[in-house]
């Protein structure tokens, strides 16, 4: 009975009817009730940003977890019945959130519930606790609907960290990670030309599709959601959502016939979408913690993640066989890409090194001491550029294992690194020739961004990424 009263006193702060709600609705009320509560658009937000954090798999408190909706209908460790649809007296979780003993009241620590989201959970279980979703076992932040984010800052009061960056197909834009955002700016000048939003809190990857229509954004939040989002590049519209994970996405690679996307994420999987399908056709879970970047080789065949346990695996593309483990990494591995005909990688890391190694044998051939922290590697013919986090991105010549320029200026770490290549002009002995020499780019932790001609260091042009 005091248990009874609790609940009644917190429900009939939300208004006219709902005392008379807990031993069922007349007809009156049913006739003026609003559509029927759904889980997966008004329930599943709830426990995700109240719940989650202390009754998650890894983190069941009282044995108890609501990271999926067959988990939530089963009991705790106290064995009482969590959800019992159409009785609200006789759930526990509603008991839990509506009492007012701060000892027993969820969440935990914290400020209860509001009155209206309090509301919407006696609706649901009084509705019958229906779900709505595809999969019952399906992790709240993929129940939920992608959502509609808020638009980004008309005006920034602090630059962000250029987690991502990449050119336009037409090289004459650069696109950056804002908040909510990706930022394009003309590289001629340095003013900003055009935001695509609606986008994740963050933005960890950048890349166009091998055709250039379409730009992929590797977004989240972290702990809680991350996605894939691909934008029509000409209308900035969001043409889908490929990927949803409950952490952040933190690399995409197209492979290159622009037919799939190999996505890294923090949830430690490895997915591979059809693009045409825009469906999931691989999940890889080779990894022990974070994977923080995939790349394809040429002809994408084959397939290669790195990850924060230290390790970079090749797959084979099409089945996801593991082909190869390297592990002479001594510390986190931030990138890794193919070299030439793909019977060799680099990849770089927290060990402040550049490694070159043998797929066949996973055998190291080659190494450059960076002096600092890599965070990315960009390949172009045999050059390998890395972004260090002592304020300089380092060209170098990959098959003589050397350091052959800097490209500095910055007063923070340099967290990212593009290239644009002109197209070949002529092919001479076998090899194709571009009238002049790539021009690269770098955006640092404090919002800089620095473009280069590649040849012979000169500063083309350079601006701080706030809006």
């Amino acid at each position: 009975m005091r248990n009874m009263l609790r609940q009644l006193a917190v429900l009939s702060a939300v208004g006219g009817g709902w005392m008379g709600t807990l031993g069922g609705m007349s007809a009156a009320c049913l006739a003026s009730e609003p559509a029927a509560v759904s889980f997966r658009r008004d329930i599943a937000p709830i426990l995700l940003d109240n719940c989650l954090a202390c009754h998650s798999p890894k983190n069941a408190e009282g044995g108890y977890r609501v990271d999926c909706y067959a988990e939530l209908l089963k009991a705790g460790d106290s064995g009482a019945t969590p959800v019992e649809p159409q009785q609200t007296s006789d759930s526990e979780l509603l008991r839990r959130i509506a009492c007012s003993d701060e000892s027993e009241r969820m969440p935990a620590e914290s400020d209860p519930l509001a009155a209206g989201q309090i509301a919407l959970v006696q609706r649901w279980i009084a509705e019958g606790a229906q779900f709505d979703g595809d999969d019952p076992q399906q992790p709240l932040a993929l129940v939920i609907p992608p959502a509609d984010y808020p638009t980004g800052p008309q005006v920034y009061a602090h630059p962000l960290p250029i987690a991502a960056l990449a050119f336009s197909p037409d090289g004459r834009q650069l696109a950056t990670s804002g908040y909510y955002e990706v930022l394009l700016w003309d590289v001629a000048d340095g003013k900003l030309q055009r935001r695509i939003g609606n986008l994740g809190q963050r933005i960890y990857a950048l890349q166009f599709s091998p055709d250039g229509r379409s730009l992929a954004v590797a977004c989240g939040d972290p702990g809680r959601t991350g996605e894939v989002r691909v934008v029509d590049f000409e209308t900035g519209k969001i043409s889908g959502v490929p990927v949803r994970t409950h952490d952040v996405v933190l690399d995409i690679a197209y492979r290159p016939d622009g037919q799939r996307l190999a996505v890294a994420s923090a949830d430690s999987t490895v997915r591979v979408v059809d693009m045409s399908s825009q469906q999931v056709v691989l999940s890889l879970a080779s990894h022990a913690d974070w994977v923080t970047a995939v790349a394809w080789n040429a002809d994408g065949s084959r397939m290669a993640s790195a990850s924060r346990d230290k390790t970079v695996k090749v797959y084979q593309a099409e089945t996801g066989d593991l082909i190869a483990n390297y592990q002479g990494h001594s510390a986190t591995v931030r990138d890794v890409a193919w070299l030439g005909d793909g019977s060799q990688a680099v990849s770089v890391g927290a060990d402040h090194k550049l490694h070159r190694w043998e797929i066949e044998g996973v055998k190291k051939v080659g190494e450059v001491d960076l002096g600092a922290e890599g965070f990315q590697v960009v390949l172009w013919d045999q050059q390998a550029l890395v972004p260090c986090a002592d304020g300089r991105l380092r060209l170098i010549d990959v098959p003589h294992n050397k350091v052959i320029r800097d490209f500095g200026g910055y007063n923070d770490w340099v967290l990212s690194a593009a290239l644009l290549a002109p197209p070949p002009t002529a092919v001479v002995a076998g090899q194709e020739q571009s009238a002049e020499p790539p021009r690269l780019a770098g955006g640092s932790f404090n919002g800089q961004v620095r473009v280069w001609r590649s040849e012979d260091a000169e500063l083309l042009q350079q601006w701080l990424a706030k809006p």
